[in-house]
């Protein structure tokens, strides 16, 4: 019998592909090294890299992605995309998500969504760790589910944030499957766009049997995304409408769509047998997630919110419905969104003031523009000048929010970096030092 860990037993005599090395391609080097300190393995970036292993072969450059072939295992990096790869016959392509989900001993509670995955599986993690289960958080949030692999064993439970590129070569479900609710978003990623975007998000639930659970958007409905006799798992939707067995007053917990993610906790902690007592402990606890309606702090006398994590129109609409802002400031990257419907959201909103900065920002403003806005509309050429003119605009009293509506690579490593660029300018120009 193998005393080798299950990972390590099925990619031992294989030829092992560590596409993308960044640090989750890092985590997966380390991982197979820890057990097969001289397996031959070949690692592939866009970027040069460089290992210091003899026994690892780097591909690196603007072709690397032509590689594949050869390859019996192809351990692929979630932000790589494939949209346009043309996967070998005999290849398998896996992931990190898809190796903890199939051999991790441990319970596993997978979250998954356009918006609100991250509120959700932290309030999980916290409901859990109220009422005594022994958990670890991980996943999405940058932290590589390999690195815990090892302590994972079967009387822990692990609470994994998933993103829809997590689960696009993902072949195993957890036993709990949460999704939140899908929206157009990452359409560029995916072969088949929208259609390739709601594919990957479905593997959570995909691979499960009739002992797992399956929580799920009652009001968007799971129906118009996949066939319900596909499902083979006990289904619960939660819904907006449901009442919460206590009070929410968490001011970090503002809206709607935040009180939808409580309502998808608490269903998930009834499953551990968590009491609704600890579950509300654990709300009232939450302290938030950065870039998420973060209050940024009282500056002249305006209340700034960075929102940068809502990058679809969806996610802007709640923070619009739960801050009430007189200015809000939009714009990222043109992903090819389809802005209609949220330009006329924005029109019929309580919004007084609406700065764009390029690309989709100008383009929304144009489109408001067309349609006759009564709205103060001002393009930016920058988040500077967004920022300064978010001043000069916003009224004494009143709030103003950073919520792109679309992503941050246009000008930004990510939208945690925008998000953080957004606060120094908040209180660069209201005057702290």
């Amino acid at each position: 019998m193998s005393l080798l860990p299950p990972i390590i037993e099925f990619l031992k005599d294989k030829s092992v592909l560590i596409l993308g090395f960044g640090r989750e391609g890092k985590s997966t080097y380390n991982y197979i090294r820890r057990y097969l300190p001289e397996k031959k393995l070949t690692v592939a970036d866009g970027k040069e890299q460089n290992t210091d292993d003899e026994n690892v072969a780097v591909v690196c450059g603007e072709n690397y992605l032509d590689c594949l072939d050869g390859f019996d295992v192809v351990i692929k990096s979630p932000g790589i995309s494939f949209a346009e790869v043309e996967i070998p016959e005999n290849t398998f392509v896996t992931c990190q998500t898809d190796l903890f989900l199939k051999y991790a001993p441990c319970k596993k509670v997978g979250v998954t969504g356009t918006k609100g995955k991250t509120t959700t599986s932290t309030l999980i993690y916290k409901m859990l760790r109220a009422g005594n289960v022994d958990c670890v958080l991980m996943g999405n949030m940058g932290l590589p589910v390999l690195d815990y692999i090892d302590e994972m064993t079967g009387d822990k439970t692990a609470v994994i944030e998933l993103s829809s590129h997590q689960l696009e070569f993902t072949h195993s479900s957890p036993q709990v499957a949460v999704i939140t609710n899908i929206y157009e978003e990452h359409l560029e990623h995916y072969k088949g766009g929208m259609s390739g975007y709601v594919n990957a998000k479905l593997n959570i639930v995909r691979y499960q049997g009739k002992d797992d659970t399956f929580i799920y958007n009652g009001s968007q409905g799971v129906d118009r995304f996949i066939n319900p006799e596909e499902i083979k798992s006990r289904k619960i939707a939660v819904s907006e409408e449901d009442k919460l067995p206590f009070t929410l007053d968490n001011p970090r917990l503002k809206g709607r769509h935040n009180r939808h993610d409580v309502l998808y906790a608490l269903a998930a902690a009834r499953l551990f047998n968590v009491s609704d007592q600890h579950a509300a402990e654990a709300a009232a606890d939450f302290e938030g997630i950065e870039h998420r309606m973060e209050p940024v702090g009282e500056y002249r006398g305006i209340s700034f919110y960075n929102d940068c994590i809502a990058t679809v129109p969806r996610a802007v609409m709640c923070s619009v419905e739960a801050l009430s802002p007189q200015t809000l400031i939009i714009g990222g990257l043109d992903r090819g969104i389809d802005y209609t419907d949220f330009a006329a959201d924005l029109e019929n909103s309580g919004v007084e003031v609406i700065i764009g900065t390029k690309t989709t920002g100008h383009k929304i403003i144009d489109m408001m523009l067309s349609a006759g806005t009564k709205k103060q509309l001002v393009k930016a050429e920058n988040l500077e000048e967004a920022v300064k003119t978010a001043y000069e605009k916003t009224q004494k009293g009143r709030v103003c929010v950073l919520s792109p509506a679309a992503s941050s690579y246009n000008e930004y490593k990510n939208f945690e970096e925008k998000g953080r660029r957004f606060k120094e300018l908040v209180r660069k120009y209201g005057g702290e030092k």
